[in-house]
Formats: C-alpha cells, structure tokens, sequence
C-alpha cells in the first residue's frame, strides 16, 4: 500500500448553541448513506466513523463538489471533522503549536447573526490563528426564501424573489458589521478575490442540504491552498491530542486521541502528560468503533486495529494511564535518544500547565488542558483583568476548595469550572449555607463569565453594605413640635431623619458644631431599633442633653462621625444627601483642626 503524502484536514465546526452545529454534522454524516455496504472501506466511499471524528473520502466530495469544480479534483484523501462528545468545546481542541484543527467552520444563524458564544469563538479562532469559513445558517427562516436539496448557494440566491433577497441582504450587512468590529472583513464567498484577506461566508441550509457543497468546497479548497505545509506534515513525530480517558468495559483504561501527523501500532512506546507528569507506556490495543457505531455509545461493539495514518480519531488501550490529562498531546517515542530527550521535556512542560499565575486571585479548573488555557485566556481579556492564583485539570476538589477559601479578597474566594465536576465531598462543602466560596461552572465559557460578572457586582454590593454597617455614617436629624417626651436624664425627643442615617451609640452636634450628647436608644412605640434611616420618625433618648438648653423644637442636629470614619467614608459611594453632611461636618472640624478627616 502507498504511503499516504498527504492528509486530510482536521475541520472544527463550532458556533453559538441552537446555530446548527449538529445539523452540519448530521450532514457530513449524512453524506453517502446510500453507498455505505462497507462503511470502514475507504474505498467504498462511505463514510468513516472514527473515536471523535468523522471522515469524509475525497471520492465522496469530488462527486458532490463536482459542479463548482470545472473537472478539478482535490487534492486531499477527504475531509477530518472534529466530532467529540457534547462537553468538549473546540477551545479544548488543541496542539501544543495551537488548535488542534487546521481549519474550522463558524456556525452562524443568519436570522440572529453573532451571539456572544459566536463572539467567543471568533476570538479562540482570532487567539489560536485558525483560518475559518463562515456557514450562514438556517437561510431557509428568511421569509419567502425557497431551498432546493443540493442546490448550491450562488444558484439559490439567483432563484429568490426580491423580498427575499433583500431580507437576505440585510441580514448580510448586518453580520459584515458585526464581524468588521472583531476586526475581520467578512465577504460572500462567490466574491472573493483575495482569501487572505476576506472570510468567506456561505448562505446554507444544513437542514434543507442547500449550499452545503459550496462549503464543503470552500472548507478544502482554503485549506489545500493555505496550509499545504501542515497537511505534507504526515511522516514527522507521530503526535495526536488527548480527548478524555475513560475506563471501557473489558479493555480498562483507555484514552480517546485525535492523531493528527505520523502513524501509531500497537506495541509502539508513547509518552503523555499526567497530573504528575511524563507517563511512557506501550501501546497494547487500538480500536475504532465498529461499523456507524455512535463512538460516543459504542459500548463494546470496538474493532482492532493494528496501525492507523494521521489524521483520525482512534481509541488506544495501554497501562498506566492514571491521570493523563485531556488536552494535551500524546507522542509516539523515538529510539533516537536526543529527540526522546526532548520529547520528555516537552511533556513535562504540559504537566505543569503554563498558566500564569498570581499570588493572589481566583482559582479555576476545566476538563482539558485547552478548555483551561481558554478560560484563561477570557478572564485575562475581560474589561478589568481577572487575576488567577491557581489554575488545574480535573474534577473541583478539598484542596480548590480550600485554596478558594484563603483568598484574603472576597472577590476571590471564587472557583471557576469549565466543562468539569465537583468531588462529592467538595460539592458538600460548597453547598453548606455558611460556605463563604463561590462554584461557577458550565460547558461555556461566556456562561460563566456571564454569571461571575454578576456575582462580583453582586458580592461588591454586598461588601459595601457589610462596611457600611460597620462604619458609623453622618445623618442629619430634626426635633419635631410637641414631640418633647422628657427634658433631661435623658432627654427623649421625638425627630424625623432629614438625611443620612441615625445609629445607637452616635453623638450629636449642633449646626455651629457644639457637641449636644450621645444617642442612648431609638424607638417607635414599643420596639426599639438599633438605627433609624432617612424619613423615618423616631422617639430618641439623648445623653448629656437637656431640651430648654442646647436644644429644643425645631432645631436641626448632625449625627457626627469620628475623623478616621470620615476618611473612609469619601472613598465609599454615599448618596448626594450624605455627602452634603458630610462635607458640612467637615467644615465645622476642620475650623477646629485643619487635617481633621485628611
């Protein structure tokens, strides 16, 4: 058999949830149906179910692309797309060097346009430098717009009235906008002349199979012109990328990998990154699920294979694989000991996750390295800079926990998930109503931010409140006519809050800034209260005061606050009220001592 000089390129379809990401898939997989006696056989034509991935034949694709062709041929075995199960993102999808695909489809519904899961994939693709194509969904919601199965994008929007040309219209402009103020120029695919300096957009109906071709030939025709260095890149150091390990029933542990250069068989010694870092083992089984199989409930129903040639997806059973985290890459070993040398380095590298870290901040955790690094990546990009003190793989554990918990900053005592769980013990913990850390997780990440963002101005608010029950704050009060309880020993007058806030405890002041006496109590009827706001009326006992004598109806006095309050105070947010009596306690100390509250 020749050797292959070439592979086909690695397609990420990702987008914004309810887009139509799975009805794209649902086509790919789709294609073919009717020619799939032996699915396996590539040289049937069918198509070919891997673990994480489904291949398209390059047959398959010049029959279908055959229109928009004139006779060419592509030059690649097919096209890989990238099919993991539910919980991966494409943000988890990556190598070492960046993503994992060569190329990817940005799932857009044309109807809503970018939505802020849309927005979060452009910027993983912009950060990772992935070339992309757009696939404007769902065009058969554009009122009057008539799809044809097969038909493709350029002919079907010849063939619509012009109400629905110029709905269509307006939705395009619509999305150049959107996508010029991501920084990229967005241009219908049909108009391209230059591909390197426009994103290709294709109308399309996954669900009606219109259009579908034009980006299928789009997707190939990118890649074989862009990235011919990568796709020749087949016969360097066997090297795939860590899906998830999972235990399966008659083989143990097992690890699900994209392999995306060289080839890997059975016996062959590999090398991946562990909690506690490089792991060598030997290679004792490779499998791909058997038939159409849905990889992701094959079950037993696995075949053996022998070797297999990048790219595709494949199950590998070996020992020892305890910890190896998602995300990373998986190296086929050298016998040469230079290059092994360096591979260990390599791996050891990707144990220790290169997040950068701080002393102090929130701690965050994802299912695979590259979920991790994109949420990193989010929160350091987010208007004010999220700080993170530690950054890990895996499930949320005591010692998260516990790291959350030690922040000195409430703003931090945090735990960010993406796309991963919570240790039962941990989940206990954190469920406690006294618990003082906060869990945020979801299988997206503009979710999380979303909900982090709230909670922080939810929890400022709150620590605001905290300090201001603490902090003794100015008030101003009135002595209300025949509201005279007792005169002296103590006085007890009736006052209604004319601004600010009146608290047990705090002294009064006349307006030239004699001192009147001590609040003793505050009362309405027969309840007593601790503080009294503005507005309300009040019954209040004065220690030291005397009415008749100092004070008497009608007079105004201020509720004074100590001079380290008042420094305190100006850096908290106050009401217009409390900071016009607070600048008026100012002046009146401040005639007596010049740093008063400085």
């Amino acid at each position: 058999m020749a050797k292959i000089s070439r592979r086909q390129p690695i397609v990420a379809v990702l987008g914004h949830v309810d887009h139509g990401k799975t009805s794209v898939l649902d086509y790919v997989r789709s294609l073919g149906k009717d020619r799939q006696a032996s699915v396996m056989a590539r040289e049937a034509g069918g198509i070919t179910q891997h673990i994480g991935a489904t291949e398209v034949p390059s047959k398959l694709l010049n029959k279908l692309c055959s229109p928009l062709m004139g006779g060419k041929e592509f030059l690649s075995p097919g096209l890989l797309f990238i099919d993991t199960p539910g919980h991966h993102s494409f943000s988890t999808l990556r190598t070492r060097g960046g993503s994992l695909a060569d190329i990817a489809i940005l799932v857009i519904d044309m109807m809503e346009g970018c939505q802020p899961q849309t927005l979060e994939s452009i910027r993983i693709l912009k950060n990772a430098k992935t070339p992309f194509v757009v696939c404007a969904n769902k065009v058969d919601r554009i009122h009057g717009w008539h799809c044809e199965e097969g038909r493709s994008a350029a002919a079907s929007m010849k063939n619509q009235d012009s109400q629905a040309q110029s709905l269509f219209e307006e939705k395009y402009w619509k999305l150049v906008g959107q996508f010029g103020e991501q920084g990229f120029n967005l241009e219908m695919y049909n108009k391209i002349t230059d591909f390197t300096q426009n994103i290709a957009m294709v109308p399309c109906s996954a669900k009606e199979g219109e259009g579908m071709q034009d980006l299928l030939a789009i997707t190939i025709g990118l890649a074989e012109r862009f990235l011919e260095k990568q796709l020749s890149d087949v016969e360097g150091t066997p090297e795939g990328t860590v899906l998830e390990m999972k235990e399966e029933r008659g083989l143990g542990k097992t690890l699900d990998v994209i392999l995306y250069r060289g080839s890997i068989a059975k016996g062959d010694e590999i090398i991946v990154a562990s909690e506690s870092g490089p792991t060598i083992t030997k290679v004792r089984g490779l499998f791909r699920p058997r038939g159409m199989a849905e990889m992701r409930d094959a079950g037993d129903r696995w075949d053996s294979i022998d070797s297999i040639d990048a790219a595709a997806g494949l199950k590998l059973a070996a020992p020892d694989l305890d910890g190896v985290l998602a995300g990373t890459t998986l190296r086929v070993l050298s016998g040469n000991e230079e290059v092994r040398q360096e591979m260990i380095d390599a791996t050891a590298a990707e144990s220790e996750i290169s997040i950068e870290l701080d002393e102090e901040g929130i701690v965050v955790k994802a299912d695979t390295l590259g979920g991790l690094e994109a949420l990193a990546f989010e929160l350091r990009n987010m208007e004010v800079p999220v700080p993170i003190r530690s950054a890990g793989i895996g499930p949320i554990n005591k010692r998260d926990f516990r790291g959350a918990q030690s922040s000195s900053d409430p703003l931090h005592r945090v735990i960010l998930a993406f796309s991963t769980t919570v240790q039962s013990e941990t989940a206990e913990e954190i469920a406690k109503d006294d618990s003082d850390v906060e869990y945020i997780g979801s299988d997206v990440i503009y979710h999380i931010l979303e909900r982090f963002e709230t909670w922080s101005e939810n929890r400022k608010l709150e620590l605001e409140e905290e300090k201001r029950e603490k902090i003794v704050y100015p008030g101003k009060i009135k002595i209300l006519t025949d509201h005279i309880f007792r005169r002296s020993g103590p006085a007890v007058v009736g006052v209604r809050i004319l601004g600010g806030r009146l608290h047990v405890g705090q002294r009064l002041l006349s307006q030239d800034g004699d001192r009147i006496g001590q609040v003793k109590s505050i009362r309405t009827g027969d309840s007593s209260h601790k503080e009294a706001n503005q507005g309300e009326e009040v019954a209040i006992a004065i220690d030291g005061a005397t009415v008749g004598r100092g004070i008497d109806e009608e007079d105004i006095l201020l509720v004074d606050v100590p001079a380290s309050h008042a420094r305190r105070l100006r850096k908290l947010e106050l009401t217009s009220t409390e900071q016009e009596i607070l600048d008026e306690l100012t002046v009146l100390h401040r005639s007596e001592d010049h740093f008063w509250g400085r």
